[in-house]
């Protein structure tokens, strides 16, 4: 079996491919490359009014990367939505490499000393590829997901990767695109510089609500 090293992680989603589990259990890898891929369109992410005033409540503390093990976990636990995972051991332990060599990254949601919910994916040039998210209170990963698009706006970013589309990402703007046209602006994504660790989440987050348009 092929070992799953940072560097072959690296390669594979410059080349647009990624790897899953059939479940947690499962040794075997299986790589992807879909003939329709799921993108979220970063000046396109639309934020329902709801959403934004939670955020701008501030019902959760917002990290990134204090956690990046415990959300990986956390993605990969059963639940009732979700029963199985492609998370297997192999996949936490690559992933975890990368994130400490700083290709992987997570924003977190607390309550309090409670991780609440999350997100965590890949970074490579210009180009973001989620990876999965987890709640385990209301809204708790849209906020996640509301404060990675506006870090990765203001870090110029210009590519984010969703893999497949679901319902739930469709809400905030999702799409799907042929594999020809998301191998080419991957290109041109990960060809660019980009900054991840680039402010601090509360202004990042200000300055994105205030320049993206309200809609309901």
């Amino acid at each position: 079996m092929i070992q799953l090293t940072p560097d072959l992680l690296l390669r594979a989603y410059a080349a647009g491919i990624f790897p899953m589990a059939e479940s947690a259990d499962a040794a075997e890898l299986l790589w992807f490359d879909p003939q329709m891929r799921g993108i979220l369109p970063l000046e396109g992410f639309h934020v329902p009014r709801r959403l934004r005033r939670t955020v701008r409540q501030g019902a959760f503390q917002v990290r990134v990367d204090t956690a990046f093990r415990q959300v990986m976990e956390a993605c990969g636990e059963s639940t009732a939505e979700r029963p199985s995972t492609w998370i297997n051991d192999a996949i936490l332990e690559a992933y975890c490499r990368l994130h400490a060599l700083g290709f992987a990254h997570s924003v977190e949601c607390w309550d309090g000393p409670r991780l609440a919910g999350g997100l965590y994916g890949v970074s490579l040039g210009g180009a973001f590829f989620g990876e999965s998210m987890f709640s385990r209170a209301t809204d708790a990963s849209k906020v996640a997901l509301v404060h990675l698009v506006a870090r990765l706006s203001a870090g110029g970013y210009t590519l984010l990767d969703t893999q497949f589309v679901t319902t739930h990402l469709a809400q905030f703007g999702a799409v799907e695109i042929p594999r020809a046209e998301y191998r080419r602006r991957l290109a041109l994504a990960v060809s660019r510089p980009a900054e991840f660790h680039c402010g601090e989440e509360e202004e990042l987050v200000s300055r994105f609500l205030q320049s993206s348009t309200q809609t309901s």
